[in-house]
């Protein structure tokens, strides 16, 4: 087991480049799943997971990638972003967004992605790749989520000791009764029609887990992407992550643990911020001792968003380094 230190390098970005190409692609169910590309058609293929469940993607996530390296595909899961309809919890589970990346992989006629992905977005990328090994190239993974029970209970009761005012807000609008089951409220207010009662539910959801992502704190009160047209900011991301931690992310008890023999021969880069509190450290490090050929990398300055300085050189390199790796071993 190695832990490594990453070397402190200037914070670089490449230029947020706009689409080649982007559409909506119909998944059945009535879901329509938002996509686009860019960076070089003739490069690695490599597919950015987003986070959440329900962040979306942003233009700024384009910037990760060498652009005359990779092929970079972005895609909003259902309920999320741009994808249609929105916030929508219906056919909505960890299976049907692997099926919906694999149909999505066909559409474009990749034989193989990377997988690079933060906080769900590991969790899926896992997921997926144990599903489709023979699909997958390697992985780029970012504050590590496995969906056990007791990172949802972390989650819900644990990061609040960290962010105690935040946490206040976040159970002080519940009654004495809600707080006994403070999920299963917050699931209830989030799924309810009327737009005043999970409004202020996503407002407080999403104000709460977005106070945690930094280790500075941010002056934006709220995470992921505006609603579209004009919808309740935060919503998508709120209601979506109580949707699958009330479900325990649609995963068995230990699964992507269990099933790491699938895809251990495959490379793998963890990028961890040591003050990550909504996905602490303890869990990136549960992972690279079940997949000891993997490369975990303390960042000792950040916390948990994948814009923070050290988070975001951590990345940079890990993609620089894969792109090494590939063209040798091609």
């Amino acid at each position: 087991m190695t832990v490594q230190t990453p070397q402190r390098r200037p914070v670089t970005a490449f230029p947020v480049t706009a689409p080649r190409a982007s559409g909506l692609l119909d998944v059945g169910d009535g879901h329509q799943i938002y996509w686009e590309e860019c960076g070089n058609p003739d490069g690695i293929p490599v597919l950015y997971v987003h986070g959440g469940p329900g962040a979306g993607c942003a233009p700024i996530h384009r910037s990760f990638f060498d652009p005359a390296v990779y092929r970079v595909v972005l895609f909003d899961q259902r309920g999320a972003g741009r994808s249609r309809p929105y916030a929508a919890w219906h056919a909505n589970t960890t299976a049907h967004l692997v099926a919906d990346m694999e149909v999505l992989r066909q559409s474009l006629q990749i034989d193989q992605w990377l997988l690079f992905g933060g906080s769900w977005g590991s969790t899926l990328a896992l997921a997926y790749g144990q599903a489709h090994p023979q699909r997958s190239l390697g992985f780029i993974l970012r504050g590590i989520f496995l969906f056990r029970q007791r990172e949802v209970d972390w989650f819900i009761h644990g990061m609040g000791r960290f962010f105690p005012e935040a946490a206040a807000e976040f159970f002080g609008a519940l009654s004495p009764a809600e707080q006994q089951a403070p999920l299963q409220a917050y699931y209830r207010q989030l799924t309810d029609p009327d737009p005043a009662v999970h409004g202020p539910a996503a407002r407080r959801w999403a104000g709460f887990e977005d106070s945690c992502a930094r280790l500075l704190p941010s002056v934006s009160p709220l995470t992921g992407l505006p609603g579209p047209d004009g919808l309740i900011e935060g919503l998508a991301i709120a209601r979506l992550e109580a949707h699958y931690m009330a479900h325990a992310g649609f995963l068995e008890e230990g699964q992507l643990l269990r099933d790491i023999g699938r895809i251990r021969h495959l490379p793998c880069t963890i990028v961890q911020g040591r003050y990550d509190v909504i996905c602490p450290p303890e869990t990136a490090l549960d992972l690279h001792t079940a997949w000891p050929e993997s490369q975990l990398v303390m960042v000792p300055d950040a916390g948990h968003s994948a814009l923070e300085p050290g988070i975001r050189v951590s990345l940079m390199q890990a993609l620089q380094d894969f792109a090494a790796g590939h063209r040798k071993a091609g």
